[in-house]
C-alpha cells in the first residue's frame, strides 16, 4: 500500500519531502529518499513533527472573547456562530470605515500554494489593504536586485560543480540543514562569516568573525584585495561587469588598515580570505538575518560583487524562485489598486485608527513583530476587531475577537515549492484530527457574505491543477514520485546595463550611492541585541510542543564582568523598548559589546518575548526592511544588586 507524500511547510530552506503514516492512531514521518536534498532524513524539527500534530494544545472549537482583550477569557462557540460573526463584522467595517480599514495579515507559518495563497482571493475580491512583507528578506532582495537585477541566485545542485561555500551571516547547520550536509556531501571546503561563533562556525573550516556592521566594509576589502593583486577573472570582469572601473577607484580608497580597525579582523587574515577566495572561485550562501538590521542592504550589495570577481554569473545562494503560484491568490479579483501596509508598522497603523478588521492566518505577530508591547497597547486601547485562524492559542489568538481552530498540513492537499532549490514536492491528507484548512475557511466566510464569484470556490485540486499546468508540471509526476524538479530557465541580469553593476543605476536611481557604503551605527544603550532563531524554532512556532528552548542571555565575560554578572545569575534586560528577566549564559561565542537572545517565544509560556526590546525603525532604504538586529540594550543585576 502506498503510503502517502507529506511535505514539511514551514518557512524553511529545505522544505522537506517526506513519507508518512497513520497507524495505530499515530503519525509517523521520515525524509523522502529520493528526494536529491532531503535526502531520506529529517532535521530534528521535523523528526518531531508527530509531537506536534498530535499535541494535547491543539484548538478544536472555534472561541469568541468575553473578556478584556489580551486577557485569554473566551467562550467555546459552534463554526456556524463564529462564521456569521465574522462575516457581519467584516461587512459592518467596509460599510462604515471602507474595504481599506480591513488588513489581511499572513506570512509563511504554512507555505502550501493554496494554504498560503488561496485565502487572499477573498480578500483582493473585497478590495481590502494587503501587507507588505518586509520582515524577512526584503532588505536583501532590492540590495540584490541593485546588483544583478534579480535575487535569484545559484542553484544549490551546483554546489557539486564548486570548491568553496562561504555561509555569510547565516547559522546554516540549524537553519539549512540539509544544505549544509549537502555542501559536505560534495567534499566542498566551508567557511563562515558572522558576528557570533555559531555552530555552523565551528564545524566550518575557517571561521571570519566580525563586529556589528561591518559586513560591507570587510566585502570591501576583500574586493580591493581582489583587485590590486590581480585575482579576480578580468576576461569575465570585462565582458560582464558594468561599472568595474568606478568600483576600482571607489576601494582603492579604501585602507586595509581601516577595514582591520573596524572589523576586528587582521590585515592578514582579510588578505588571506581573498587569496582563498580566488584560488576556489568561492560562492556564498548570503543569509537572512544579516540583512535585519539598519546596514543589511548596504552589506548584501557590498558581498554580492564577490562571487562576480572571480567570474561567477550567479555566484550566490540567496533565493530561488520556483513558481509562479500567482494564480492561487488571485491579485486579479481586485477592481482597485491595493493599499499596502509595511508590515513592520502594524502598530502604528492601528494608532492611527486606519485598521479596523484585521484578520491574521499562517502567522503570529505579537509574537514575531517588533516592539511588541507598543502592538499589545495599540490592541488594547484601540478599536480593532481581530480575527486569528490557527492552530493553537497563540499570543496573537490571545488578543482577538474571535479565534478559529486550522488544521496541520498533515491533514489536507497542498504543494510547496522551495526558496532554496528547485523542486515541487506534493502534501497529501494523512489523517484528520481538529480544525479547518485556510481554504476552506474562506470559503465558508465568502458563503456567509453571499459572494457568488466562482473563483472564491475553487477547490484546492482545482486550484493546484491550475498552478501546476501554469508552470509546465506534472500532476501525474508529482503524484507518483511526491516531487518534480522545475526545469532551469534561461537567465539574464535584470539591470539597466544588462550586466553586473558594480556602478548601480539602480541604486542611484532611488537615491542611494552607486557603491555600497560603511556607515557605524550606535544606540542609546552600550549593548547590541541579536536575535536570532533557536535550533527547535521557526521564529513562534513549536515552542509550545517541543519545548526544548533556550531562554537565556549570551553575554561575553568581559561585558558580564563589568556589570558583576556570573554566570547563571538572574539578569535585567532592558532600553526603552521595554524590558525582560532572565539568566546569564557567559560565552565567549558572543564578542565583547553584543548581547543575544533567541528570537519570538511565547510570551504566554515564558513570560516574555525578546521582541519587547527589539527595534521598529525601518529607517534602510531598502523597502521597508525590517531592523531588528539594530536594537541596543543594557543589563544588569534585579534590584541593584
Amino acid at each position: 500500500m502506498k503510503m502517502p507524500f507529506s511535505v514539511c511547510m514551514r518557512d524553511c530552506y529545505d522544505t522537506c519531502s517526506m513519507i508518512s503514516e497513520f497507524k495505530d492512531g499515530r503519525l509517523r514521518v521520515r525524509g523522502n529518499p529520493e528526494h536529491p536534498v532531503t535526502a531520506g532524513f529529517l532535521c530534528p524539527k521535523g523528526a518531531l513533527l508527530p509531537k506536534w500534530f498530535h499535541s494535547r494544545d491543539r484548538l478544536r472549537t472555534p472561541l469568541i472573547r468575553r473578556g478584556e482583550r489580551g486577557r485569554g477569557a473566551f467562550r467555546e462557540a459552534s463554526w456556524e456562530e463564529a462564521i456569521k460573526l465574522v462575516a457581519d463584522k467584516l461587512r459592518e467595517t467596509i460599510e462604515r470605515y471602507g474595504s481599506e480599514s480591513v488588513l489581511v495579515y499572513q506570512y509563511a507559518g504554512d507555505r502550501g500554494a493554496v494554504n498560503y495563497a488561496f485565502p487572499l482571493r477573498l480578500f483582493h475580491y473585497l478590495n481590502t489593504a494587503m501587507l507588505d512583507h518586509g520582515i524577512c528578506d526584503r532588505a536583501g532582495q532590492e540590495a540584490l536586485k541593485d546588483v544583478y537585477g534579480t535575487a535569484v541566485g545559484l542553484d544549490p545542485e551546483e554546489l557539486r560543480n564548486q570548491r568553496l561555500l562561504v555561509y555569510w551571516g547565516i547559522n546554516a547547520f540549524w537553519t539549512n540543514f540539509h544544505g549544509f550536509m549537502l555542501a559536505r556531501r560534495n567534499d566542498l571546503e566551508i567557511w563562515t562569516v558572522d558576528v557570533v561563533r555559531t555552530e555552523t562556525a565551528k564545524k566550518s573550516d575557517k571561521f571570519f568573525q566580525i563586529r556589528p556592521d561591518t559586513d560591507v566594509l570587510f566585502a570591501l576589502g576583500v574586493a580591493k584585495v581582489l583587485i590590486e593583486e590581480d585575482l579576480y577573472d578580468k576576461t569575465f570582469v570585462r565582458e560582464s561587469v558594468c561599472g568595474f572601473k568606478e568600483f576600482k577607484n571607489y576601494v582603492k580608497t579604501l585602507s586595509l588598515d581601516y577595514v582591520s580597525r573596524e572589523t576586528g579582523l587582521g590585515v592578514g587574515e582579510i588578505e588571506a580570505f581573498a587569496r582563498g577566495f580566488a584560488e576556489k572561485r568561492g560562492v556564498i550562501h548570503i543569509g537572512y538575518g544579516i540583512q535585519r538590521s539598519l546596514a543589511g542592504g548596504e552589506s548584501i550589495r557590498a558581498i554580492a560583487v564577490l562571487p562576480a570577481l572571480v567570474g561567477h554569473r550567479f555566484g550566490f545562494i540567496y533565493d530561488m524562485k520556483t513558481i509562479d503560484k500567482s494564480y492561487a491568490e488571485g491579485a486579479f479579483l481586485r477592481t482597485k489598486p491595493a493599499k499596502k501596509i509595511p508590515q513592520m508598522k502594524l502598530a502604528e497603523y492601528v494608532e492611527r485608527g486606519e485598521i479596523k478588521f484585521l484578520y491574521v492566518y499562517n502567522s503570529n505577530p505579537l509574537a514575531s513583530l517588533p516592539n511588541l508591547n507598543r502592538l499589545r497597547k495599540a490592541l488594547v486601547e484601540n478599536d480593532i476587531f481581530v480575527v486569528t485562524h490557527d492552530v493553537f492559542l497563540t499570543d496573537t489568538a490571545l488578543y482577538s475577537d474571535v479565534v478559529l481552530p486550522a488544521n496541520t498540513f498533515f491533514e489536507r492537499l497542498d504543494i510547496a515549492d522551495s526558496y532554496y532549490h528547485r523542486y515541487v514536492a506534493l502534501n497529501e491528507p494523512v489523517a484528520r484530527l481538529h480544525g479547518k484548512d485556510n481554504s476552506e475557511v474562506i470559503r465558508l466566510l465568502t458563503k456567509a457574505l453571499g459572494i457568488d464569484s466562482s473563483y472564491l470556490y475553487e477547490s484546492d485540486e482545482e486550484v493546484i491543477g491550475k498552478v501546476l499546468e501554469l508552470n509546465g508540471l506534472s500532476w501525474g509526476e508529482l503524484k507518483e514520485k511526491g516531487f518534480v524538479e522545475v526545469p532551469e530557465r534561461p537567465r539574464k541580469w535584470k539591470t539597466p546595463s544588462g550586466k553586473i553593476e558594480f556602478y548601480s543605476r539602480r541604486a542611484l536611481k532611488r537615491g542611494l550611492s552607486p557603491f555600497p557604503e560603511y556607515k557605524r551605527f550606535g544606540g542609546k544603550f552600550p549593548l547590541r541585541l541579536l536575535t536570532p532563531t533557536h535550533r527547535m524554532t521557526i521564529t513562534s512556532q513549536y515552542h509550545n510542543t517541543y519545548g526544548m528552548i533556550d531562554p537565556n542571555l549570551y553575554i561575553n565575560p568581559a561585558d558580564a564582568g563589568e556589570r558583576g554578572v556570573k554566570d547563571g545569575d538572574e539578569v535585567e534586560v532592558f532600553n526603552d523598548f521595554g524590558r525582560v528577566w532572565t539568566r546569564a549564559k557567559l560565552s565567549e561565542d558572543v564578542p565583547a559589546g553584543v548581547v543575544l537572545l533567541y528570537k519570538a517565544f511565547w510570551v504566554r509560556l515564558l513570560g516574555w518575548n525578546a521582541n519587547f526590546l527589539t527595534t521598529d525603525e525601518t529607517l534602510q532604504k531598502y523597502g521597508n526592511g525590517s531592523a531588528y538586529h539594530s536594537t541596543w540594550v543594557e543589563v544588569r543585576k534585579p534590584n541593584g544588586e
